[in-house]
């Protein structure tokens, strides 16, 4: 019924850009935060970059100038735009939908299969 698909994955070079797609069906999505984690091999998952049901936004230090997180509620999706990728960036990014207003069960959480990011030359 909940379903969170993520896209835009890929190889790319340093440097370059990549926007991956997090869409949502099966909740009400404006009263969701949303957020991204990665998950490289041999490392801990890590939270990238949230925003919240009311469009505030976090970012871990590392992305911190070069990735930028928004939210188009009537597509019910949420975007990363991911610029002046490193090698250190590659990882499975997952998106997570967590309740964060009245209008959804406290405690409600989703997550997506992931899309590969690889950055590498």
């Amino acid at each position: 019924q909940v379903q969170l698909v993520e896209s835009g994955g890929g190889l790319v070079q340093p440097g370059r850009s990549l926007r991956l797609s997090c869409a949502a069906s099966g909740i009400i999505f404006r009263a969701y935060g949303i957020l991204w984690y990665r998950q490289a091999p041999g490392k801990q998952r890590e939270l990238v970059a949230s925003i919240s049901s009311g469009g505030s936004t976090y970012y871990t230090d590392s992305v911190k100038g070069r990735f930028t997180i928004s939210r188009d509620n009537s597509r019910n999706t949420v975007y990363v735009q991911m610029n002046s990728l490193k090698p250190e960036d590659t990882a499975v990014y997952y998106c997570n939908a967590h309740c964060s207003n009245f209008l959804c069960t406290s405690g409600s959480d989703y997550w997506g299969q992931g899309t590969q990011v690889t950055v590498s030359s």
